[in-house]
């Protein structure tokens, strides 16, 4: 199993990392709240661990060396100051939405969402922390795009 992830991201290179470790992220719409007042964005994702322990014969454990998990991460953005959606039915308080990248954008921060959906974060600088939230659990396959 690998470690605990806590990190904190101020500019693009930072953002870079933390957009790896969340790609694939499942965010349940009802854990994602904007707080104007204290200009934050603030989810609770269902992280793929992408940084599992690399295989014997090869670079990276995305070969299936180790067993696929899922931990719960926390995720909160500071800085924002208004928040947009596009495709995201905030009453759908059921759904799920799948996190594919952060993509930094000039006064924003892009949320890339399958579907074509995305929410963008308003502000100037905006800072993210990241920090994984209890034990993680044995996933059935890794996410695949389908781009072999």
């Amino acid at each position: 199993m690998t470690g605990v992830v806590r990190l904190r991201a101020v500019d693009i290179e930072d953002l870079r990392v933390v957009s790896a470790l969340l790609q694939d992220a499942i965010i349940p719409i009802a854990d994602m709240a904007f707080l104007p007042d204290a200009q934050q964005f603030v989810m609770l994702a269902s992280r793929f661990q992408w940084e599992g322990r690399a295989p014997e014969d090869g670079p990276t454990p995305d070969d299936g060396a180790e067993a696929a998990t899922r931990i719960n991460c926390a995720v909160h953005f500071s800085g924002v100051t208004a928040v947009r959606r596009r495709g995201v039915d905030l009453r759908q308080r059921g759904a799920f939405l799948s996190l594919l990248a952060l993509e930094p954008s000039e006064g924003a921060l892009l949320l890339r969402l399958s579907g074509g959906a995305d929410i963008r974060l308003e502000g100037g600088a905006i800072e993210c922390r990241l920090s994984d939230r209890g034990d993680p659990w044995p996933v059935p396959a890794r996410p695949d795009h389908g781009l072999d």
